[in-house]
């Protein structure tokens, strides 16, 4: 099981390559949508690549309430735990 520290760090390493976002931008209460310019075609790119890095499928209903890095932190260790 990954560390919430290794989900954040995944996640940061994925979103500075697949979103060419500079990571001294991204912090865990860094909005998606308003400060990082994520749109709904880069939401389910991240989808894909987190579902590679858990392993699991991801309803991207489940994604529909997550509005920070943070969030997004919280949905993977909160699937990751229902193992």
């Amino acid at each position: 099981m990954h560390s919430r520290s290794e989900i954040y760090q995944h996640i940061v390493s994925v979103m500075s390559d697949l979103f060419e976002i500079d990571p001294a931008k991204l912090s865990e209460d860094a909005e998606l949508y308003d400060e990082l310019d994520i749109d709904s075609i880069d939401a389910v790119d991240l989808i894909v690549e987190l579902k590679n890095f858990t392993g699991k499928k991801i309803a991207p209903e489940d994604f529909k309430s997550v509005r920070t890095l943070g969030d997004i932190v919280d949905a993977v260790e909160e699937l990751l735990k229902n193992d």
